[in-house]
């Protein structure tokens, strides 16, 4: 099969399509012949030696495609099944992957839209769930425009909750139309909240890292009620959690969220989709920051 690898550390032209052997899933597992797949920060930042040291690496953790090959012991799935979900392994960019965790495609997704979904409810879901949010909480999120903060927004709506997500103005009619009350972020956002959460709020959840946590923290009480995920440098200076995988992954979220999208509650934005070859390209949009939205690689 083909799938993107890089042998260095670099910028975007270390990416390579190179062609290795066919996965095969072992029990528990399913393999599917991809049809799209997801891109996150932390590829760019695998690629650049940020992260994992070890070379050659494949990238990619998150697809969708259609079912060719069934493992041992996975009942109420068959080939020619369309799925999206998890591969365990990072090669999730390529013509076939494994996958640990999955779902059915919501139709109104498709598989593009399928694609952008796990990584992001995952990281959602877990952080609603170490926060312990909870029918009549009112959280804050920090971002709630980018992919996890919506789906944090979506989930935590579902859930009974009262939402309230920072943004630029030009976002705000978008998390109303998910279930938020939109506030602008910057100097002033604190009191911004206030205004329309006077005692403040139950819980603040910052997907986006843009320096604000001592604000989450006076919002919220004490720095118990506050998560992030992607200020580490900021959570240890506050006392805030920092929550990553390592205590366990919301898996269960992605059935959730399929059953939510087909009843019309669960909408992600694909921000542009890049042909399996022009990775590299993808990967010079994603550090530039220029697209909102999810940028998904789609597998002919």
């Amino acid at each position: 099969m083909k799938a993107v690898r890089f042998s260095r550390f670099g910028g975007p032209e270390v990416l390579e399509l190179v062609e290795l052997p066919d996965p095969r899933p072992g029990a528990g597992e399913i393999r599917i012949r991809v049809r799209a797949a997801g891109i996150n920060a932390s590829d760019w930042k695998k690629r650049r030696g940020l992260m994992d040291q070890e070379l050659p690496q494949t990238l990619g953790y998150e697809a969708a495609g259609i079912v060719d090959e069934v493992g041992d012991g996975v009942p109420g799935v068959v080939p020619g099944d369309r799925v999206f979900g998890f591969s365990p392994y990072g090669a999730a960019q390529a013509e076939l992957a494994v996958l640990s965790h999955w779902a059915p495609v919501p139709e109104a997704l498709g598989f593009a839209g399928s694609a952008a979904i796990p990584s992001a409810a995952e990281t959602a879901a877990r952080s609603l769930d170490q926060l312990g949010v909870t029918a009549g909480s009112t959280l804050l999120v920090n971002g709630a425009s980018g992919s996890v903060g919506g789906a944090a927004v979506q989930l935590a709506a579902e859930r009974g909750a009262r939402v309230i997500g920072t943004g630029s103005p030009g976002t705000h009619a978008a998390l109303r139309a998910i279930g938020a009350e939109p506030v602008a972020y910057g100097d002033g956002m604190a009191q911004r909240v206030r205004a329309i959460a006077p005692t403040g709020v139950d819980f603040a959840l910052d997907v986006a890292g843009s320096g604000v946590l001592p604000e989450l923290v006076e919002l919220a009480g004490t720095p118990e009620q506050v998560i992030t995920v992607a200020d580490l440098r900021g959570a240890q200076q506050t006392g805030v959690r920092f929550s990553r995988g390592d205590s366990g992954r919301a898996t269960y979220v992605l059935a959730q969220v399929a059953d939510m999208a087909e009843a019309g509650r669960f909408a992600v934005r694909v921000g542009r989709t890049f042909p399996l070859a022009e990775v590299a390209g993808a990967h010079r949009v994603g550090e530039a920051g220029t697209v909102r939205g999810k940028l998904v690689l789609l597998v002919d």
